[in-house]
């Protein structure tokens, strides 16, 4: 009798055991989680108060712009302002960065991204063009590019010269596939576990973006591939329209 109630006493206290190791997993995982939500409102909010800094900056360019013409307009400068707005012409043409990929939602995403990279230095070379009726939902495709954006930053920003900084960005529809392409410069050490790629980052959060990328692209059934060389990291996804 007496060996049955031990057995039974240690049966209940390793299920009070599970249960008090499972209900700290999963406080932790919510406040991993919390923590992560958190870092991705506080990079959106920097990211549109970094266009709203950059609408400012047109806005008071514009009114310079009116200023000096309406001078030229006044002391009659009629070739002076022909010259002027030549030059404006090619200034503007030089300066509009903004992407039009037919996805509003990824319009968004990229545009608020590639914003933030040139804000910190970083040269841009950008081509996207999204297919209409894809079968990839639209924030799964946002959370892809965003967290490939994120990672390529991350990485440009590690190099301590300015001039060495790049990311280039290619998406299009090819073989009736949706192929993005995501390529930047790199500094530090890319770090491996086997054949996978695992995250630099330090923190709670480190490795969200590489897993969350993994599982959409697994979800719809694509293919991922990683590459690194000498200073450059490259990411290659292809998925199903």
């Amino acid at each position: 009798m007496n060996k049955l109630f031990l057995v039974i006493g240690i049966i209940l206290l390793g299920s009070l055991f599970f249960y008090i190791i499972r209900y700290i997993l999963n406080k932790l995982i919510d406040k991993r989680i919390s923590n992560y939500q958190n870092d991705l409102i506080s990079k959106h909010y920097n990211e549109v108060e970094n266009i709203y800094k950059q609408m400012r900056g047109w806005r008071h360019d514009y009114h310079n712009h009116i200023q000096l013409m309406k001078a030229y307009l006044k002391l009659g400068k009629y070739e002076d302002m022909d010259k002027y707005l030549t030059e404006l012409d090619k200034d503007l043409t030089s300066i509009d960065t903004v992407l039009k990929t037919g996805n509003l939602m990824v319009d968004a995403i990229l545009n608020s991204k590639l914003s933030m990279a040139i804000s910190q230095g970083i040269k841009i070379n950008a081509k996207a063009r999204v297919p209409k009726n894809i079968k990839v939902s639209d924030l799964d495709l946002c959370i892809i590019i965003g967290n490939l954006l994120d990672n390529a930053m991350e990485g440009a920003m590690k190099l301590e010269n300015p001039e060495d900084r790049f990311i280039r960005v290619y998406i299009r529809e090819m073989k009736g596939q949706i192929y993005i392409s995501v390529t930047n410069s790199f500094g530090g050490q890319v770090k491996k576990n086997n054949k996978e790629y695992i995250t630099t980052k330090l923190g709670i959060n480190h490795g969200f973006g590489l897993k969350r990328i993994d599982s959409i692209v697994n979800k719809y059934g694509g293919f991922v591939n990683r590459q690194n060389e000498e200073g450059v990291f490259a990411t290659e996804i292809i998925l199903p329209i």
